[in-house]
């Protein structure tokens, strides 16, 4: 007859307990995209409306820094998955939340792009044109199309992914951040196009920087011990 190994109580209790302990462990959020995104937000926000303030401009597009964010970005997901020791099964969830919302900002910045170029066209096709007529008798201006307080709806879009990812991961800074970011949304619908640049850095700074910091520190809390 074969020998069969058998766990005592407390065997089987402490076997249980590091299955526990490692499925907790599964999570590695460092805190470090948060961290990453809320600064390149904020500061290409917060930019942004100083040099439409001061009527200054920079030698480049500020905005390409949230692009080439994506590089270190991916970086970032690479190395914590080799790390992540187990999958959660809400971590599908939240990554295709985030997947969403990086394709629908590109797509936010192509239609701010184009749209206003394909109706300038439509415009010269039909042989008309926008006027801008003052009442004090200054002469009238042609006006280029342009897309108004679009910067509003961008604010809409970072409370999303966020409110979803503080819910499914009941994290609460997170939630916090959405409805303070929710709240700007509503504000900015009463301000100039420049202002909500600057509601848009707070926002950035609410919904993924201030979490960072905490998450990071959590991380941080939870790693020292192992090391």
């Amino acid at each position: 007859m074969a020998n069969e190994t058998k766990f005592s109580e407390q065997e089987s209790l402490q076997l249980i307990a590091e299955m526990i302990k490692k499925a907790k462990g599964s999570y590695h959020d460092t805190g470090i995209g948060s961290l990453l995104w809320g600064s390149v937000v904020s500061i290409a926000s917060l930019m942004n409306f100083l040099q439409r303030t001061y009527d200054f401009k920079l030698w480049f597009d500020i905005w390409w820094l949230v692009l080439a964010a994506i590089i270190p970005q991916v970086y970032i997901s690479i190395k914590e998955k080799k790390i992540q020791k187990a999958k959660q099964y809400d971590d599908d969830l939240v990554n295709a939340v985030w997947l969403v919302f990086g394709i629908s900002l590109f797509a936010m910045g192509f239609y701010q792009n184009i749209v206003p170029f394909q109706v300038e066209k439509t415009i010269a096709e039909e042989g008309w044109t926008l006027m801008k007529h003052f009442t004090d008798g200054r002469p009238d201006e042609v006006i280029r199309p342009f897309t108004p307080s679009l910067y509003s709806i961008y604010i809409l879009f970072y409370a999303f992914p966020t409110m979803v990812t503080g819910l499914v991961k009941k994290f609460n800074p997170m939630k916090y951040g959405a409805i303070i970011t929710y709240g700007l949304f509503f504000l900015s619908l009463f301000t100039e196009s420049r202002f909500d640049m600057l509601l848009g850095s707070i926002a950035a700074l609410v919904c993924w920087f201030i979490p960072g910091v905490i998450l990071r520190k959590k991380y941080l809390a939870q790693t020292r011990p192992n090391v």
